[in-house]
């Protein structure tokens, strides 16, 4: 081969590397700036528990907490505990559109997660506790769920010799440390621990650019784009604030119930009828149905009622399931969970009431 042959192939060939060169270098510059867009939207969730609010979590504490959470007996009926609702192994949350309570009634709403729940701006759809020991006192008095007193559920536990020693451990110095305060306490230590850290999405925030794949990280550029992450965004990727449902377009009346006016039975604001605090979308893939109402089966299908009613933008096929295939990109690590051996009840122990 002539020589200047073969330099004309050496020069086409350098070319080509550069040619490659620069498209490799173009495509990783694509992900360097996905990245830092999503890094100034969203947060990684930490691999440890966080700090809470005048309520240092502390192993005595999560412990007995952990064990309030799984108690029936703390219900009136003796069958109903937190985890009824927010059962651990089904992502938090549990398999209906509404929980079944006390007597068989059914409650208004869709439980919420309490998986990563420490996260939120405040606790329920409609924000009414402002943390999650607030909240813990909720459902064990609400007639449609737990309906117990304070003190009824003071009487089981100090019915418990167990219940007794762990309260002394998890509260030192206090005089009297079986107190319903306490026990929410109690309860917000273990729900703190409840984090699900380690999804492909963190790692991807966390710099690892091959732990989204291509169509997860179209589904981000969307999210992101056409406006989802205005509402959802954060370390919870929502949960973070309250806004109308149908901002743009009104939902049909049964994704919407007409009697529920969300955050307004809360602040008696005109402007708060049919605002909710927007949904986490933290293992999302994990716990339909969806919505407040719990109406929608299919993660595609709130896709589609979400862009529609809430940015006034119909998603093409394939615009939806590249979403989908991000929101699932969020399921992280749950926490390995054992249930615990519940304190022996005693004579004292109160008995169900289940006609009450």
């Amino acid at each position: 081969m002539k020589k200047s042959a073969i330099r004309e192939l050496s020069l086409v060939r350098k070319g080509c590397i550069l040619g490659v060169g620069m498209l490799v270098s173009s495509a990783a510059s694509a992900n360097d700036d996905l990245m830092s867009s999503a890094r100034q939207i969203f947060k990684s969730i930490p691999s440890v528990t966080p700090e809470v609010k005048d309520n240092p979590v502390t192993r005595e504490k999560v412990e007995l907490g952990k064990i309030l959470f799984f108690d029936p007996r703390l219900s009136a009926s003796g069958v109903i505990s937190c985890n009824t609702c927010h059962n651990l192994g089904a992502g938090g949350v549990d398999s209906g559109p509404t929980s079944v309570g006390h007597g068989w009634q059914l409650g208004p709403r869709r439980a919420p997660t309490v998986y990563n729940a420490v996260f939120n701006v405040a606790q329920f759809w409609d924000g009414r506790a402002a943390d999650l020991k607030s909240q813990a006192k909720g459902p064990v008095q609400a007639s449609v769920e737990m309906n117990t007193t304070p003190d009824r559920l003071l009487s089981t536990l100090n019915s418990m010799t167990d219940y007794v020693v762990m309260f002394k451990k998890a509260f030192p110095g206090e005089a009297t440390s079986v107190t319903f305060d306490n026990f929410a306490k109690a309860i917000e230590a273990f729900e703190a621990t409840l984090i699900t850290p380690a999804a492909p999405f963190d790692r991807y925030l966390e710099g690892d650019t091959h732990a989204l794949d291509d169509q997860q990280k179209a589904g981000l550029v969307l999210f992101m784009e056409r406006g989802c992450s205005s509402c959802h965004n954060g370390i919870n990727v929502g949960g973070q604030d309250y806004f109308p449902f149908g901002a743009v377009e009104r939902p049909a009346a049964p994704l919407l119930p007409a009697a529920d006016k969300g955050r307004f039975a809360v602040t008696k604001a005109a402007g708060d009828e049919y605002v909710f605090r927007s949904a986490p979308l933290r293992n999302v893939a994990l716990r339909a149905p969806y919505f407040h109402s719990g109406q929608v089966w299919s993660l595609k299908q709130a896709v589609g009622v979400m862009s529609e009613t809430q940015l006034g933008v119909k998603l093409s096929d394939k615009e939806e399931n590249d979403i989908v295939s991000f929101l699932n990109s969020l399921t992280g690590q749950r926490p390995k969970i054992e249930y615990p051996i519940l304190p022996t009840r005693t004579d004292a122990t109160p008995r169900p009431a289940l006609d009450k």
